[in-house]
């Protein structure tokens, strides 16, 4: 059932428009962006799409094509961990706009989506920001009309995650979503929140999404954890966050921390290197130094950062044994999916030679999606 259907069947009158926002995957730079760093997201054509009318009270009323609850929320109790569960991502943007003095009240919400929940591909932050571009339309905030104002939604869906569904998320994901442009890689800057559109010029080569059905979960405090050793490497290190240091400065630090919290800081620094290095290898075509980029970040991320799976190291390697050009984890980690650059007349053998790895080791059959860069969150009817 479509979404407008849902809603009209739920309150008997139709929607005042439809909304959607995409998911997301990070070709470069992980766990970065809580830590002041450089990003390489891309916005994917998978999307959550949401159907929205306004109300006169405080009443946030929800429900989901294909899922048959109604989940009612009143605004004015949301706060830090209030309500719980998925409902979070939608009451908790409202909660934030309001607490930044915007005058929001309750919505008639449906939603579907698309984007894979578990899959690291961003499913919560798609279903904040298309619940705030909504939100910004219906209530005449204006905040989709210019990049300084989707950069200020983008704020409160990041909010809305850290305080009110309390994960210790950066912004990558919400930037993404509202800030991106098709056709291009977002370059963002989690230091002072510049962005810089890069064009995806991947001649002859395909961004290849494996989601290897090992579901993602960032709230059992394996993200805390690490988020906490990155602080403390900065202030051994007498910086404001790991973005002040560059690969010079390891060797002191590694030598002023104890060893977890050196490889932490260590993923860090070099992430930020990669970062940069894809970027130029981009501009100049060098498509193996992308994928070099690529598999080392893995490499990284699987021994310094230590957020990867069995599922996402045999996806790394299957791929890379294929044939392609470079492959890693993508998102939080500790499950969900990978990103791998390959040659087109190569990805039949990618997903083969993944598919065949993980029926041999009696895992689920990884599911597969093209990375095309795609456009942001925006008013559909």
């Amino acid at each position: 059932m479509e979404v407008t259907e849902v809603l009209q069947e739920r309150t008997g009158a139709p929607a005042e428009g439809v909304w959607s926002a995409p998911g997301r995957v990070n070709l470069i730079g992980e766990h970065t962006d809580y830590n002041d760093g450089l990003c390489l997201p891309l916005a994917l054509p998978l999307r959550t799409r949401v159907a929205a009318s306004r109300r006169d009270d405080d009443l946030v009323v929800l429900s989901s094509a294909g899922f048959g609850r109604v989940l009612r929320c009143d605004l004015g109790q949301a706060g830090p961990g209030r309500p719980k569960g998925w409902a979070a991502y939608v009451v908790g943007v409202l909660w934030a706009l309001r607490q930044a003095g915007h005058e929001v009240r309750g919505m008639e919400l449906a939603f579907a989506s698309n984007v894979p929940t578990g899959a690291g591909l961003s499913s919560s932050a798609a279903l904040a920001c298309a619940v705030g571009a909504a939100a910004s339309d219906l209530f005449g905030l204006g905040l989709l009309g210019s990049d300084e104002g989707r950069a200020e939604l983008a704020a409160a869906c990041v909010r809305a995650e850290n305080v009110v569904a309390g994960a210790a998320t950066g912004g990558m994901d919400q930037t993404v979503s509202l800030r991106a442009r098709a056709g291009h890689l977002l370059l963002l800057d989690c230091q002072d929140g510049a962005v810089e559109h890069i064009p995806a010029a991947l001649p002859g080569h395909s961004l290849l999404v494996t989601d290897t059905r090992s579901p993602h979960q960032l709230l059992d405090g394996q993200y805390e954890a690490r988020r906490r050793a990155c602080e403390a490497a900065a202030a051994a290190a007498g910086v404001p966050s790991l973005r002040s240091l560059g690969p010079a400065d390891l060797p002191s630090l590694l030598a002023a921390v104890d060893e977890v919290v050196g490889r932490r800081a260590r993923h860090v620094v070099t992430e930020n290197e990669r970062v940069r290095a894809v970027v130029a290898a981009l501009d100049t075509g060098d498509l193996a130094a992308v994928g070099a980029c690529l598999t080392a970040g893995h490499v990284s991320l699987r021994e310094d950062f230590e957020v990867t799976v069995p599922h996402l190291d045999v996806a790394v390697e299957s791929a890379l044994v294929a044939g392609a050009l470079g492959s890693r984890v993508t998102g939080g980690g500790f499950g969900g999916s990978t990103v791998t650059l390959v040659a087109h007349d190569s990805v039949g053998a990618v997903r083969e030679a993944t598919e065949r790895v993980f029926a041999a080791k009696g895992w689920d059959a990884p599911v597969f999606y093209a990375a095309l860069p795609s456009g942001p969150a925006a008013r559909e009817v």
